[in-house]
């Protein structure tokens, strides 16, 4: 069935029950109840004309309270079906959302994810966008992260989704596009670098990427512990296989060159740490100079514009020490599980 546009619709047209909806929104989730309740709700109320659509929840933690929240929305918007998918055999939301496409009834399937605020109009301009560009294989809309005038470390992460150049969070993809590529890579178990894989095989395999400014969707920044920023270099695994699968892209479109700071920051700290064991304190006291000025002009560069405040700082600072070795830790753990040399 070809996309219509829903503001174009004659008033009072009629959609049946089993009508084929215009559109599939899917919206992965894990154990996030309270945060897809607040995405299902402005979903809920598109601007979307007289066309119906449907909304697939796709749930990897499968649970029971996520289930209830489905069954007692549904119904509660009158062109808005609401479908509960449980997904036990997967993970991540790479999977999740490859278990919900593949049963959405519409040729056009929306993604976008629970902590999101879709916009009301989101639907409609993403739709509209998709439909008068039949080049593009897919839309990408925009994502709004609200953030304050110096931000922390976590914030300005979250942040980077407003620039990113295709996200899961918004973007529109041709059911029969997903078809031809085969969805999502079900390898990237996080969510991390799972979208850019997608985006990169679209553009490859099938055509253009579309942009859609009108289809925006709000992403709140979500609380994180102090030190989090330490957890997240586990992500750098799957970098490993994105460049694996697109070596030239990875470097245009993701990372221009290793992060070799990082590198020699570890290096020049184990020479320290071998010449001073070995009793060259000239040794140990150069590799320690590298190590000490890498480390601080990293943490100051993560402080230029963000939040100054006390716990902030001590935060940057231990985070600024531990995340170049994690983070090469997970590189080389990436480049030996999926047979690739990757620095």
């Amino acid at each position: 069935m070809p996309l219509h546009e829903p503001a174009d619709q004659a008033v009072g047209h009629v959609e049946t029950a089993d009508a084929e909806p215009l559109v599939s929104v899917v919206i992965p989730t894990y154990r996030r109840p309270d945060l897809l309740h607040r995405c299902l709700r402005a979903i809920g109320v598109q601007q979307f004309g007289a066309g119906t659509f449907e909304v697939i929840v796709a749930d990897d933690g499968c649970q029971p309270e996520v289930e209830r929240l489905v069954q007692e929305l549904n119904g509660a918007w009158p062109r808005c079906t609401l479908r509960y998918l449980p997904v036990p055999d997967t993970q991540g939301p790479a999977g999740a959302r490859n278990a919900g496409w593949r049963i959405a009834r519409a040729s056009v399937i929306a993604f976008t994810d629970d902590d999101t605020i879709p916009d009301p109009g989101w639907l409609r301009e993403g739709c509209r966008a998709l439909s008068t560009s039949p080049q593009c294989c897919a839309i990408t809309g925009r994502v709004v992260v609200p953030l304050p005038a110096r931000p922390t470390d976590h914030q300005r992460d979250t942040g980077g989704l407003a620039t990113a150049e295709f996200v899961t969070a918004n973007c529109f993809v041709r059911k029969e596009a997903l078809l031809k590529v085969g969805g999502f890579d079900e390898r990237f178990t996080r969510a991390w670098r799972e979208d850019s894989d997608l985006q990169f095989r679209l553009l490859q395999q099938v055509g253009p990427i579309g942009t859609a400014h009108g289809a925006m969707v709000v992403h709140p920044v979500r609380p994180a512990p102090w030190g989090s920023s330490i957890a997240a270099q586990s992500k750098v695994f799957f970098d490993a296989l994105l460049y694996k699968k697109h070596p030239r892209w990875y470097r245009e479109r993701i990372r221009p060159i290793p992060p070799w700071h990082y590198y020699v920051s570890v290096l020049g700290l184990l020479v320290a740490l071998v010449a001073a064991l070995a009793g060259h304190a000239a040794v140990a006291w150069s590799g320690f100079g590298v190590w000490f000025v890498l480390t601080a002009w990293f943490c100051c560069r993560r402080l230029r514009g963000a939040a100054l405040t006390p716990s902030h700082v001590a935060e940057m600072i231990a985070t600024s020490i531990l995340i170049p070795p994690l983070s090469l830790y997970w590189r080389l753990r990436g480049a030996l599980a999926f047979k690739v040399g990757f620095l």
